[in-house]
């Protein structure tokens, strides 16, 4: 049964000179699973958004919108707001209560379900979700992927026969955002309920969709089965696209001498199957790259560092020492929950630890040394709009050079907005920047005072992968030049191209330490993909496609 059809849709924001959308046909049936994706500012989310009335942006929109045969206009707003349900890309925009508990049935009540269906409908759920732990906590102090797994599940309550996700997975950890997939999986082929998700990271989405569609400037570039939509892309070798493909697909067009659509590997599995189906390789051992015989003093020391929020609650950090050192790109890795952000946060001085020892460039931090401290470090948060204060990025930019006395402003300016491909958003208000664009906009600001030390709270979040490409290219040269970078994030793939140093935080404290190759090879879940096809087979084992394409490579010219 046919439940969405988009037909012509376009839409425009007020006083831009652009289509958002621009003549967008699109039909969905009952149960389907559906993966969108896209560049940045394409129109992804604005098509999300229209699809759910109760936020539909403001603009100038034509086309029709039509649900179970009938417009969108004409269904009543109660039924709208139960059986299409939404979570958002920031899950901050979405909580409003202080406590979990009422969060949760907060929709409920406001449609006016009795007590007994509340109950039940709230046990089977958090039951499910194994979120029990969660429910007397307040949600200001859950993480940022207990936040979205908070607005999934009081989507999830008014058991929606449409289900639309911003960039669900932005936010979590590899194994909760494998979690949080399967569930869809499953509410989709289980439930019949029909899943489309908004989101950059695919490389897990292919195996498990029906369907995906790419689109561009406002137009479906694509639509089909994923291996259809994989091999159109490689075939026809459109750069637009091609970072979009998982990197086990990648990695079998690259090799196979004669590709057929059916055999493209879409998970691990079928990818070790493709491999054993090769002429065995000789193993070679990976040399870590970066190593040095110097030994550089820390710049940001912690040292048996204890802190918590509440004197009732656990600590979140426990006897953590950390050692960062000029030169570094370090990046620290854990499940959501586990002090990632609380630990950038003590390394800045914006939480203070109830023990233990925090210095930055050889000393502790005090009155009179904290705005010299803070001149020579950035800080880029999980939240990137937080930093305006403007209402053009343009402004923002010439406030920071006012504040800072930078010469040759509008130089710098023009440069770092074009090294970012952000130009266009010169005069965009940041809160009208998709998240990837504000990410982009908010380190091009921080970058003006030319820091020695860099901090990111998940950089890659929002940003899709044409735009990781570039954010590896720029994180690479200004590391180059000598920026040290201690960056958090759940980002492996990322990861595993551009750090030096990784480690993992556990139980409060820092449990393993090491360089890319010697900290991901082998692990189950905290691992790249081409590191689970290659591990334990004939290949030799690899952490990225590159690796894997310059290996055989190698091999057909021996």
């Amino acid at each position: 049964m046919e439940m969405i059809n988009v037909n012509g849709l376009s839409f425009q924001y007020p006083e831009s000179a652009s289509y958002a959308l621009d003549g967008v046909n699109l039909r969905l049936k009952q149960g389907e699973f559906v993966v969108v994706g896209g560049p940045s500012g394409c129109g992804k989310s604005t098509l999300l958004h229209l699809l759910k009335r109760e936020i539909a942006p403001h603009g100038s929109p034509s086309g029709d919108i039509s649900y179970f045969g009938k417009s969108l206009d004409e269904w009543e707003e109660r039924v709208l707001m139960e059986e299409i349900g939404l979570v958002l890309q920031d899950p901050e925009n979405q909580i409003i209560m202080d406590d979990v508990m009422q969060e949760l049935v907060f929709g409920m009540e406001n449609l006016g379900y009795s007590p007994i269906d509340m109950r039940l409908r709230l046990a089977e759920m958090v039951h499910t979700f194994s979120v029990e732990h969660l429910l007397n906590q307040k949600t200001t102090t859950l993480s940022g992927g207990q936040k979205q797994q908070l607005n999934l599940l009081s989507a999830l309550l008014l058991k929606p026969k449409l289900l639309l996700l911003d960039e669900p997975t932005s936010q979590l950890d590899p194994v909760a955002a494998k979690d949080l997939l399967v569930m869809l999986e499953r509410l989709s082929k289980e439930l019949g309920i029909t899943v489309i998700v908004v989101e950059h990271r695919l490389e897990e989405l292919f195996d498990k969709a029906d369907r995906i569609v790419f689109m561009q400037e406002g137009k479906i570039a694509y639509d089909g089965k994923s291996r259809e939509v994989i091999h159109q892309v490689f075939k026809q070798q459109d750069t637009s696209f091609l970072p979009y493909i998982p990197a086990i697909s990648q990695m079998y067009l690259e090799m196979e001498h004669s590709p057929t659509v059916n055999q493209i590997p879409l998970n691990v599995n079928e990818g070790k199957a493709w491999l054993a189906s090769l002429p065995a390789m000789d193993q070679m051992i990976k040399k870590e790259n970066g190593k040095s015989t110097e030994n550089p003093k820390p710049i940001i020391e912690l040292k048996d560092v204890y802190y918590q929020y509440e004197k009732s609650s656990s600590m979140v950090l426990s006897k953590l020492s950390l050692s960062l050192k000029k030169g570094d790109f370090y990046a620290v890795m854990g499940g959501n929950g586990s002090g990632k952000t609380t630990l950038l946060k003590t390394c800045l001085g914006l939480l203070k630890p109830q023990r233990g020892i925090v210095k930055r460039f050889g000393r502790k931090l005090t009155n009179k040394s904290v705005n010299r401290v803070h001149q020579n470090i950035a800080y880029l948060s999980q939240q990137p709009h937080t930093f305006f204060i403007q209402d053009s990025i343009e402004k923002e930019m010439l406030l920071i050079t006012e504040q800072h006395e930078i010469q040759d402003s509008e130089q710098q300016i023009d440069s770092l907005l074009n090294t970012f491909g952000i130009e266009h958003l010169r005069n965009r208000h940041p809160y009208d920047c998709s998240g990837g664009e504000i990410q982009k906009a908010a380190l091009a600001c921080m970058l003006l005072t030319k820091p020695t030390i860099l901090l990111m709270d998940e950089p890659t979040k929002g940003l899709d992968p044409i735009s990781k490409i570039k954010l590896q290219s720029i994180l690479r040269r200004l590391h180059s030049e000598g920026l040290t970078i201690l960056m958090v994030t759940h980002d492996i793939e990322f990861t595993a191209r551009i750090a030096t140093k990784c480690a993992m935080i556990f139980d409060g404290k820092i449990t393993a330490e090491a360089p890319p190759h010697s900290f991901f090879k082998g692990n189950y879940f905290y691992t790249t993909s081409i590191n689970r096809v290659t591990q334990n087979s004939q290949f030799p084992e690899v952490l990225t496609l590159e690796e894997a394409v310059h290996s055989w490579q190698e091999r057909e010219l021996a």
